[in-house]
């Protein structure tokens, strides 16, 4: 599960650092770590919103109000993000041009299409894996109580 407040703090951190570099005259290209830390924790957020839409049986089952809650922080670290983005727009077109935030647009696209394969489709495989790993665990203690429930009735020749 991707941490909403983590990937919020960390597109916060970078992006002040942008806004940092940016102040003291650094060129955009010199700031490229800064640029790659914040697309990631984005792409995160983005991300956690999918994972929201379609959240796991147990979490469904046992986490209800958490649900709610965790849609309600995804909506707004959505909206901060945005209002960085359009910030980031903004400065990188008044430094570089529309080109470079262009540029940047395919760039962070790329991130995110390398980011899905390395980071979110592992993340997706462990919670299948956990969900397969707890239906079966629910299963083996079903299973369980009526093999015991069966031997009870027959002990006491009920059956």
């Amino acid at each position: 599960m991707i941490e909403i407040a983590a990937a919020l703090s960390a597109a916060n951190a970078a992006f002040s650092a942008i806004k940092k570099g940016v102040s003291v005259g650094q060129d955009i290209e010199n700031m490229a770590g800064a640029l790659g830390k914040w697309m990631g924790a984005v792409s995160d957020i983005k991300k956690a919103e999918e994972m929201n839409k379609k959240p796991p049986l147990f979490k469904k089952l046992f986490a209800g109000g958490s649900v709610e809650e965790e849609a309600m922080q995804i909506f707004m670290a959505k909206k901060k993000a945005e209002d960085m983005r359009e910030q980031l727009r903004q400065i990188i077109m008044l430094t570089r041009g529309m080109g470079a935030w262009q540029e940047l647009l395919k760039t962070e696209a790329d991130v995110r299409k390398r980011r899905q394969k390395m980071v979110y489709d592992q993340k997706e495989r462990q919670k299948k894996v956990l969900d397969g790993v707890l239906i079966g665990l629910l299963v083996l203690i079903a299973t369980g109580a009526v093999v015991g429930f069966i031997i009870l009735l027959q002990s006491t020749g009920k059956i």
